[in-house]
């Protein structure tokens, strides 16, 4: 049966629809003797969004542009989301559909069937997942987007699992005339087919100035603002204007973050990574890493020539894409769902390449961000230890002299691990020269505590200390693993 649209009972129709699907899953249930899963309805109070009404958060990845001939495209597609879900744990994928950009979707409607092909995996894989119109200049293309965004909510408005994003990342243009009307029309335009999705909305210089949203917010239902973020590039600053945005009670959604520098290039910055995890964690704040790409290029996932239908092994992962999957791998879980969600695959095999690496090349953009001084991270341990765990080295990579692994911690137990400690040493000579994701002291042996954000291990899941280390011979050691969280 068709929506019932522009009519008052548009909005009822479309409740009991979700009434009836979530009552149909609680039948087969009972038939079947076990929980199907599903994912529990997002909604916003405040400055939060809740997931069944509790305050939550997700992780996952954005896909690259979908447009086609920018490399990006392969990605998309049922395979690639699987395998997000089943290894990485990711909770979460985002679907940024190219617009006005050449290859995207105002000129080849293949970009839409892209789309569609991310969501229904999604939706197989009870993930949440963003429809993203990923444009520069959304407003400028008005007309087309509510077209756009009603044939999606006609067909995905009863899914609990999609979220609307209706402006990608606007310029330097003004939020009160420029992107708030526009959002304005856009929302209404939805609101008469789903009344009750999340829709995020992005803010000014490419989604900085969530501040200046927060002063003359949206009138309307679950609506969360956009924050990006590069760690390489962003710090304290933006991380002191989303604190004012937050005081001002509107909630935020980054809907695309990176490790490395704002253009897509440069390194691994790990302290301030590390500080924005601890951020998002502190404040319930759902995030997508970019990207899931093979570009060569430092924001990218993957390397270049990766599958681009999953499957992918720890020598296939970019050093950010590494750190992205063991953000995700970590995030914590959240239990409020209409039904029980599967268990975390026991494939968990990331483990952080060196953070000296460097992939250069042209951005998926040629827009420029704001540059402020990286700010010292915020980072908590704790020596008091529960559940069990086990404890293993895992290798990324190793060449002549030297190797990047971990040392990963998998909670084993039925409890949560609420803080842990543990120490290695090698018998060979093996000495490590960096480490990320703890703090790590002393030299052989070797001590690690947890930061902030990855000090409590759930039940089925992993955190991990990545480390680079120079080896004397051939062979990487085995080392010697104790700690109390190690049983």
């Amino acid at each position: 049966m068709k929506k019932l649209l522009n009519s008052p009972l548009a909005g009822i129709s479309h409740s009991i629809r979700k009434f009836t699907r979530v009552a149909a899953t609680v039948a087969l249930v009972a038939q079947a003797g076990h929980a199907i899963a599903d994912v529990a309805p997002l909604s916003v109070q405040g400055n939060k969004i809740l997931a069944g009404g509790q305050p939550a958060s997700f992780s996952g990845m954005s896909m690259f542009w979908s447009n086609t001939g920018w490399g990006g495209e392969k990605f998309y597609n049922a395979q690639a989301v699987s395998w997000l879900k089943t290894d990485w744990n990711a909770k979460l994928v985002r679907a940024a559909m190219g617009v006005e950009d050449a290859g995207g979707y105002l000129t080849d409607p293949a970009n839409k069937t892209r789309v569609m092909t991310v969501v229904d995996a999604a939706i197989a894989n009870d993930m949440y997942v963003i429809i993203d119109w990923h444009s520069h200049n959304a407003h400028q293309y008005k007309t087309q987007s509510i077209a756009f965004f009603k044939e999606m909510a006609t067909k995905y408005g009863n899914k609990n699992h999609v979220i609307y994003e209706i402006y990608n990342e606007p310029l330097q243009v003004s939020w009160s005339s420029v992107i708030k009307p526009y959002a304005q029309d856009v929302i209404a335009a939805i609101r008469a087919i789903d009344p009750d999705n999340l829709i995020i909305v992005g803010t000014p210089t490419w989604s900085q100035d969530v501040d200046a949203a927060s002063r003359d917010p949206i009138a309307g239902t679950n609506i969360a603002y956009t924050l990006h973020f590069y760690a390489g590039t962003h710090g304290q600053s933006l991380r002191d204007k989303a604190t004012t945005a937050l005081n001002n009670g509107i909630a935020l959604f980054v809907t695309e973050w990176g490790s490395v520098n704002a253009d897509g290039n440069g390194g691994v910055a790990n302290s301030e990574t590390n500080a924005w995890v601890s951020f998002m964690k502190a404040n319930n704040i759902s995030n997508a890493n970019w990207s899931l790409n093979d570009k060569a290029e430092g924001a990218s996932a993957l390397v270049p020539g990766a599958s681009p239908n999953g499957s992918w092994a720890t020598s296939q992962l970019t050093a950010s894409g590494a750190l992205a999957k063991s953000i995700t791998l970590g995030w914590p879980s959240y239990s409020g769902s209409t039904g029980s969600s599967a268990a975390p695959s026991s494939r968990r095999s990331s483990s952080i390449a060196a953070v000296s690496s460097s992939r250069s090349s042209i951005a998926p953009s040629s827009s420029s961000r704001s540059s402020v001084a990286p700010a010292s991270s915020s980072r908590a341990s704790s020596s008091v230890s529960a559940g069990s765990g086990k404890c293993t080295q895992v290798v990324s990579n190793q060449w002549n002299n030297g190797f990047t692994g971990a040392i990963r911690i998998c909670n084993t137990g039925t409890s949560a691990i609420n803080g842990w400690n543990l120490s290695w040493n090698y018998s060979d000579g093996t000495r490590v020269t960096n480490s990320w994701n703890a703090n790590v002291t002393g030299s052989n042996p070797y001590t690690a505590t947890p930061l902030s954000w990855n000090s409590s291990i759930q039940p089925g899941q992993c955190a991990e200390v990545g480390f680079q280390a120079s080896k004397p011979g051939a062979n990487v050691t085995t080392p010697t693993i104790t700690g109390a969280v190690c049983k």
